[in-house]
């Protein structure tokens, strides 16, 4: 049996050792991965948090050949508006107007309870209808009074009738000669009684005072307006406001210090801030001959050449008061932010720059500095995002994130 045995035994797979091996490395790759797995979680739960800041955008500005002289802030404004109300204290029964709607003059825009004037109009009416039915009667007695006056002097002439049938005769004529002067005169005031009431009338329909727009309405039918202001704010002081939008203009607080930069008809580039890509050409219409003691500013009026429906009323815009054109120099491009982008750190001005989610400190130099707006003559390009207001732990590298109004 030994001998078979050991034939036996050379028949036995030999298992190679490397496969215990083999088994041991792939735990040892997996807990590497778990370990860089770890790692990063670990890394991402300790990350830095976004701050949160508030940034504005570096604009570009350029003229063509002329050359900005001073920048400023102002808003859209319009030379003829005003809040309709009616000229007498009553309750609406109608408003015929929607905010956005157009209107003409002489257009009604609403109407007042006019029930108890109508009752006195119609009143007054009846009032001038019986003083004309009765001085039509007055007329007919001194006819029938004058021809008996004929009578009676040509029966007087005969001795027929006596001195006292003749006077009798004349004292009537002149009585009804004097009741026709009064009644006349009744007429007449009949006359403006009624003209008082047909005026009143016309006061509860508001009719608009020119063309325009309506941009705010006021009132709703079974409230009280009154032309003046009431106690208890339950007495509406205007039925809608109207904004002739054909006399938009610009109204711009300048610094006193260079106003002396600003002259009569002088070009100017306005930017409006929700469309910071379209310049609009325009012009000083006038310099406020006082100055604002208390801004120490001077206030002044800036036409557009040419209207455009996107300008409304009490938009921010930003101008740019321009040389005269020079077509024999280059254009001028000039980089334009907020004040308020601008900090100072180790003596030198810079700015914090949002890129791809983090912060960037960049030094920057400053051409000239024009109330609340800053001209960059170097280290931006235009276009970047600039942060305005921000917590003090900025960094470079730190991530933000735009604060949310």
């Amino acid at each position: 049996m030994a001998p078979h045995k050991k034939s036996l035994d050379r028949l036995k797979i030999d298992r190679p050792s490397h496969a215990n091996r083999s088994r041991g490395g792939s735990w040892v790759v997996v807990i590497i991965l778990l370990l860089l797995l770890g790692g990063t979680g670990f890394w991402w739960w300790q990350r830095p948090a976004a701050l949160e800041v508030e940034t504005t955008t570096a604009r570009v500005v350029s003229s063509g050949g002329a050359r900005t002289l001073l920048n400023a802030s102002g808003y859209v404004t319009a030379r003829r508006n005003a809040t309709v109300s009616s000229k007498v204290t009553g309750r609406v029964t109608e408003v015929l107007i929607e905010e956005g709607m157009v209107v003409s003059h002489g257009q009604v825009l609403a109407r007042l309870d006019d029930s108890n004037v109508r009752a006195n109009y119609n009143l007054a009416a009846a009032q001038l209808a019986s003083s004309r039915q009765a001085i039509g009667e007055t007329e007919a007695a001194l006819a029938q009074a004058e021809r008996t006056l004929r009578r009676t002097q040509k029966l007087a002439e005969s001795e027929v009738v006596s001195t006292a049938d003749l006077d009798q005769a004349l004292s009537n004529v002149e009585v009804l000669r004097a009741r026709l002067v009064r009644q006349s005169a009744d007429i007449a005031v009949a006359e403006s009684q009624v003209a008082l009431w047909q005026q009143q009338l016309d006061d509860t329909v508001i009719r608009a005072p020119f063309a325009g727009v309506v941009t705010s309405k006021n009132a709703q039918p079974g409230e009280m307006i009154s032309p003046v202001s009431a106690g208890g704010g339950f007495t509406r002081t205007g039925i809608c406001t109207i904004v002739d939008m054909s006399s938009l203009e610009v109204e711009v607080d300048v610094n006193e210090t260079y106003i002396n930069r600003v002259q009569q008809d002088q070009p100017v580039v306005s930017t409006l801030d929700s469309y910071p890509d379209w310049r609009i050409p325009s012009r000083v219409i006038a310099i406020i001959p006082t100055a604002d003691r208390q801004k120490a500013t001077v206030r002044v009026r800036v036409g557009f050449d040419e209207l455009d429906a996107r300008i409304l009323p009490d938009m921010g815009l930003k101008v740019a008061f321009q040389s005269e054109e020079d077509t024999s120099s280059a254009p001028v491009r000039q980089v334009v932010t907020d004040t308020d982008a601008l900090h100072r750190d180790d003596g030198r001005d810079v700015v914090w720059v949002v890129a791809d989610g983090t912060v960037e400190r960049r030094a920057v130099t400053i051409d000239q500095r024009n109330g609340s707006e800053v001209v960059i003559s170097g280290g931006l390009s235009g276009g970047e995002i600039l942060v305005i207001d921000g917590p003090d732990g900025l960094a470079d590298g730190v991530p933000v994130t735009e604060k949310k109004s």
